[in-house]
């Protein structure tokens, strides 16, 4: 029976946010202020449009990397349930 796979993913598979660049709108989008960004993670790229001021695009982007880390690497807690007592029905 082949072992289970605990490899931790490597530096290089992590998620990484590669460029945000101003640009138009995209199809169906209107307005201005619009950014693209590319998220990379190995040979994989994700790329989408994001409309505000760069901080609040570049601080929403940074948080969606966060989050795509770490849901690729697990939860690191352990949570302990303990199914709770039925009380004994007074009769």
């Amino acid at each position: 029976m082949p072992a289970a796979n605990t490899k931790q993913p490597d530096l290089a598979d992590k998620y990484q946010l590669d460029d945000i660049e101003k640009a138009k709108a995209p199809n169906g989008g209107d307005g201005k202020d619009w950014f693209r960004y590319t998220i990379t993670q190995g040979r994989n790229r994700i790329t989408g449009y994001k409309q505000g001021s760069q901080r609040a695009v570049t601080k929403a982007i940074k948080q969606i990397v966060l989050d795509l880390n770490e849901r690729r690497g697990g939860k690191k807690g352990r949570v302990h349930l303990t199914p709770s007592r039925k009380k004994a029905a007074n009769g």
